[in-house]
C-alpha cells in the first residue's frame, strides 16, 4: 500500500537518488537542481517549504514538494516516480497531497517549471487544470514551459 509521507532529513538520499535520475536522464541537472537535492532543509524547508514522499512497504518511490515563493503563492517542484513505480497513479496521489497542502496553507496559486521534454508530466499539470503561461523568472536555464493553477 502507497502512503503518503512528510519529508525529514533521513530522506535526503531518496530524495537526491530519485530525482538525480529523471534530470540527469533528460540532460535538465542544473546547479540549482543541486542545491535543492543537497540540502532540502536549507533550501526547501527553511524557506517555508514541505516536500511529500510516496511510500510503498517503507521504500521511497517518488517525490514532491511545495517552495514557499509568497504568502498566497508555490512553486510545485521535483515531482518524480521510480521508473519500476509508474503508470500505477502515484503521482496523482503526490499532486493530490501537495495541492491539500497548499490549500490549507491558503495558498491562491500553484505554478511550477518544466520542458518540453517531459511529456508525461505536462499532461498530467494540464489534467488537473494547470494552464500554460509565459515563462518568466525561471531559476532554470533549461526550463522552457511554465504553467500555473489558480486555486
Amino acid at each position: 500500500m502507497i502512503e503518503v509521507v512528510l519529508y525529514t532529513r533521513r530522506y535526503q538520499p531518496d530524495f537526491k537518488r530519485l530525482n538525480t535520475e529523471w534530470l540527469e536522464k533528460y540532460g535538465l541537472m542544473e546547479s540549482h537542481d543541486l542545491e535543492v537535492l543537497d540540502d532540502p532543509d536549507g533550501t526547501v524547508i527553511a524557506g517555508g517549504g514541505c516536500i511529500f514522499l510516496a511510500a510503498d512497504d517503507g521504500k521511497i518511490i517518488g517525490t514532491a514538494g511545495l517552495w514557499k515563493e509568497n504568502e498566497t503563492e508555490y512553486e510545485l517542484i521535483k515531482m518524480t516516480v521510480d521508473p519500476a513505480y509508474r503508470g500505477k497513479g502515484i503521482s496523482r496521489i503526490l499532486m493530490d497531497r501537495c495541492l491539500e497542502e497548499a490549500k490549507q496553507r491558503k495558498a491562491t496559486k500553484l505554478f511550477l517549471y518544466s520542458n518540453s521534454q517531459l511529456k508525461t508530466a505536462l499532461q498530467l499539470y494540464e489534467k488537473y487544470g494547470f494552464q500554460h503561461i509565459p515563462v518568466t523568472n525561471a531559476p532554470f536555464l533549461t526550463a522552457d514551459v511554465k504553467m500555473e493553477l489558480v486555486l
